[in-house]
């Protein structure tokens, strides 16, 4: 019974995650048809639907895997110049922007995922703070193998070069006429056709958030929690810890090369020292303020978190001292056993969903 009552639960808040994400969307469709939002809100639009995907993805591996990792920016670099790659390299092919859109943010998804495989098979077999370490390692080296990295199309193809002596150029890849260069080592990639839209960051969460609680609910997903309670017990159940460890971290992976592809296509220039350490840990804070495992925690936290220092700009130089009072504020918060009372009759949660505390 108690079973059953918790499935319940966990549909009812399910389906109002997915009812929120929509309505959000209707209503801020409406405010930028009638002109109510200015240029500037807009441009929030499409990055904050992107730190949203990070920041679900990411509690995928440390909410409910239970593992730190300290390196989704590199993921997110992966699917981000991937997909500008693939974007521009089809730009003549495929004119029709949605349909370019998507086959880029596949692209990116599918090179992070792989980028996933790479790191993760050798890397999960660590844990605590060796995994964090390895994996903030693979942020920096990922980083630097873009700053060194000449990309370029012409009629026939791509042209790659690593450029690690710093003694190559864009002259190098011996480009036809009419060919264009799309990454250019650490002045990264420029001149990108912008086709991210608002509508593909919404479409990319709803996919996220079915991908990610159809895997938290799944037998493989009570699986990789039953590794997060208690490694030991799992193991001795038969379960293998390597197998659905890297399920969990393949998935968050994927699912953050997707994001970063629809993020590099919202701008026409892009660096790689965009996606560096901050990045990572600005995302972290996202998880820990929305709650471990709680999924729509990282959703709200994400949104507001992104917003909150464009909104201080007003302030100037006093922004980002507002912006961490506010943040100790919210931590002193959700620690207080009166709010965890409020907000576990606001929004009810499924036994296990979060990190035993």
């Amino acid at each position: 019974m108690n079973k059953l009552n918790n499935m319940k639960k966990s549909t009812k808040v399910d389906f109002a995650t997915y009812l929120g994400v929509i309505i959000a969307f209707i209503v801020i469709t409406v405010l930028m048809n009638n002109g109510t939002l200015g240029r500037k809100q807009v441009g929030l639009l499409v990055p904050a639907c992107c730190y949203v995907v990070m920041a679900v993805s990411l509690n995928l591996t440390v909410g409910i895997l239970g593992e730190l990792s300290l390196g989704h920016a590199g993921f997110m670099s992966v699917g981000a110049f991937s997909g500008v790659i693939a974007a521009m390299s089809l730009a003549e092919a495929i004119p029709f922007e949605p349909l370019r859109l998507a086959i880029a943010m596949v692209a990116g998804a599918v090179c992070a995922g792989i980028a996933g495989v790479i790191v993760g098979v050798p890397v999960l077999r660590l844990r605590g703070d060796y995994l964090a370490i390895v994996t903030l390692a693979f942020g920096e080296i990922i980083k630097d193998l873009i700053n060194c990295l000449i990309v370029g199309h012409d009629s026939e193809g791509l042209h790659i070069i690593f450029n690690f002596k710093g003694l190559k150029t864009v002259d190098d890849l011996g480009l036809l006429p009419g060919g264009n260069v799309i990454i250019k080592g650490a002045q990264g990639a420029t001149g990108t056709d912008t086709i991210a839209s608002f509508t593909a960051g919404v479409v990319l969460i709803l996919i996220t958030l079915f991908v990610v609680l159809n895997l938290i609910h799944s037998r493989t997903g009570r699986a990789v929690m039953a590794i997060r309670d208690n490694r030991i017990a799992a193991e001795s159940v038969g379960i293998n810890i390597t197998k659905y460890k890297l399920i969990a971290f393949v998935t968050s992976a994927t699912l953050a090369g997707a994001a970063g592809a629809l993020y590099g296509l919202n701008y026409s220039s892009l660096q790689a020292t965009k996606f560096n350490f901050n990045t990572s840990i600005l995302v972290l804070v996202f998880v820990v303020l929305g709650g471990l495992g709680n999924i729509w925690g990282s959703i709200v936290a994400a949104i507001v978190l992104y917003v909150l220092p464009e909104a201080l700009r007003s302030v100037a130089d006093l922004r980002m001292l507002v912006y961490a009072i506010v943040l100790i504020l919210v931590m002193l918060a959700t620690n207080s056993p009166k709010m965890k009372a409020v907000l576990s009759r606001v929004i009810p949660r499924k036994k296990g969903d979060e990190v035993n505390e």
